[in-house]
Order: C-alpha cells, then structure tokens, then sequence
C-alpha cells in the first residue's frame, strides 16, 4: 500500500515544497520510522547548533555540461540560474566580515559562470585562504575556453575535488552519459600534468564517488584503495582522496528512489544505519551554504529544499556575524543522509 501510495505521487514533486513535505509525511507521518528530531533528541543533540563559521559554499549556477542520475542540484545545459557579478559582490562582502577561511564553489559546474576566474582572483585580494572547486571533470575538455583551467588552478593553489562515479567505463557512463567516462580520464591527466594529485605537490586532487543505487556507499578507505590500484594500473592517473558521499533523498534520486520503488527500503536503511558519533561533525555545524541568487541556508541540500536558515538574516545583502551564529539549523528526514554509517559530508566521511 504504501509503495502504491509513493508511485501515485511521484509526478508531484517537482517543487522542492512538494518534497520537503513529502520527506516530512509519508513513512515517518504514519509512525514507522523515527523523524530525524525525534531521532538526534533521544542522543541530547537537539537543537543542532552552529560552531564558528569555516566555510562559506557558493552554487555559482545551476548550468551544467552534463545531466546526472543522482544529481541533487537537477542541473543540467538547459538551466539558467546563474550567479551574477553583483551577487558575488555581494560574497565578497561576507568573507571579509566573517572570517571564514575558506570558499568552496560548486554548480552545476561552477567553471560555467562566466565571472568564476574575476570570482577567484578578487576573493583571494578579500582574504580567502583556502580554494575549493568541485569540478565535473568533463568541463575541463568541454570547450577550448576551459583547456587552460588546469593552469589557473594550479596558479591559484586551487583545491580541485571532482566527480568520478566509478573506476571503470560501464559503470560512470551509465550513471553520467556515454563518452563520459573516457572525457573524466583526460581531464585527470591534464590535472596531473600540472601536479594535481602527485606525490611531494602540494596541489590536492580528490576524487568524489557516488553509490550508482539505493543503497550506501561502502568502507571510504577501502574504496580509495581500489580506486588508486586501478587508476594507476589502467591510465597512470594518481590523486590524493576519495571521498564517499551519501546519495540524499532529494531531487532527482528522491525520484528515482520512487519510480524504482525502492524508496521506503532506502530511508529504513538510512535510519538503521544513523551513528549518534557522526551528528556533532556534520558539515551544516562550521558550513555556510549559499544560492545563486544570494540566499543563505544551512547545508546544499537544505538549499535544495528551500530551507532557508532559521534566523532573521536570511540573505547576503542582509548578513551579520552574530545573527547567523545565534541560530538553530534546520534539518528534516533526509538529514539522515549525513549521519548514516561513517557520516557522510562534501568532504566525505565525517568519522
């Protein structure tokens, strides 16, 4: 019956509210599962409550050369929210009163805004100290204008972390389009060539995998070993970390979880896996997650659902140190993405 239910509404939730409430009814609605809340209150870590600000993480756009199965943004080339110069003013404005050390810029692929290299040479005059851009790979040998981004990485001691579901063709390609797979290996070998990922660099290359499925990625280490092995076996391609990210109950997985009927079976999985150890480093305790369009919300996916963070100070234009501190963090059922298992943040496992 209740599987029956989820496939009856499945057309409906294309509107990030359509899910948030979705997420919030359903299987935990009907009582079968503990809500998150009810979940982290029984541990005493309930309210979540935000450490010093260390990040701030821009979506510089939604615009993307690719389309993937289990891409929580649902980015793609046909979507046209984009960060504006004005907007980015505006982020630079906030570095400078925060202190955060560090600008991690994600999309869709952020390469594609066409103000992302002015973006990094004036945050680095702001203050930044630490780069992070999450790359696709891909745009790297997309278009001639962006052959020469490996050097401006390295130029700017850019931290690179990119996408690549899987070591071998079959299974990228399945998961992020044909030829995919083998334009991913170029790019890793132009990323090298610039002493991305090699041994005594100081420039880091890591590498993101995602489970193809509804289930859980397994051991991060183990996984890292046998990306290495392979890698360096089959193309010669070395880079420093790999991080498992826990596929989130949102946007286009949340359909696919639905269709594949396979959606009440995932969240009881996420919610036998919760670890209490993984809730106090969660990523939403020391990260700032921004939109294109200059709204502030707790963590991306948050962002995703249009959960704006729990504070008067809800946008760039509007920021103040003390009031996005003095703040309780917004979660719902898909918060049991992050602490199942190991914990699962953009930089990985959180322990």
């Amino acid at each position: 019956m209740i599987k029956k239910s989820l496939s009856a509404r499945k057309n409906n939730l294309s509107d990030p509210r359509a899910q948030l409430k979705f997420l919030s009814n359903g299987i935990f609605g009907e009582g079968k599962l503990p809500g998150f809340k009810e979940k982290i209150n029984s541990i005493g870590a309930f309210p979540l409550r935000p450490n010093k600000l260390e990040i701030l993480q821009l979506n510089l756009g939604y615009m993307c050369n690719q389309v993937c199965s289990h891409c929580h943004v649902d980015a793609g080339p046909d979507r046209k929210e984009i960060m504006t110069r004005e907007t980015m003013e505006l982020c630079l404005d906030v570095i400078r009163k925060s202190g955060a050390h560090t600008l991690d810029l994600t999309g869709g692929a952020p390469e594609m805004n066409p103000n992302f290299r002015w973006f990094v040479e004036e945050a680095s005059k702001a203050g930044i100290r630490d780069f992070i851009v999450r790359s696709n790979l891909t745009i790297l040998v997309a278009n001639k204008k962006y052959h020469d981004l490996p050097e401006f990485f390295r130029k700017h001691q850019i931290h690179v972390i990119s996408s690549l579901p899987f070591y071998k063709k079959e299974k990228t390609d399945r998961q992020r389009g044909n030829g995919v797979f083998e334009k991913s290996i170029e790019a890793l070998k132009m990323l090298n060539a610039e002493g991305y990922g090699m041994a005594n660099s100081d420039l880091k290359l890591d590498l993101v995998y995602n489970p193809a499925g509804a289930f859980l990625p397994a051991n991060q280490q183990a996984l890292e070993n046998d990306f290495k092995r392979a890698l360096k076996k089959d193309f010669d391609i070395h880079f420093n970390q790999l991080f498992c990210i826990t596929n989130l109950p949102i946007s286009r997985f949340l359909e696919y979880l639905i269709a594949s009927e396979n959606y009440e079976d995932y969240m009881t999985a996420l919610v036998e896996a919760f670890n209490p150890a993984a809730v106090q480093n969660v990523m939403c305790t020391n990260t700032l997650s921004v939109s294109w369009d200059g709204w502030l919300y707790d963590c991306d996916f948050n962002q995703m659902l249009g959960l704006k963070i729990a504070s008067e100070v809800k946008h760039l234009k509007d920021f103040d140190t003390q009031g996005i501190q003095d703040r309780d963090i917004c979660i719902s059922q898909h918060c049991y993405g992050c602490t199942a298992g190991a914990g699962s943040s953009c930089q990985g496992s959180v322990t």
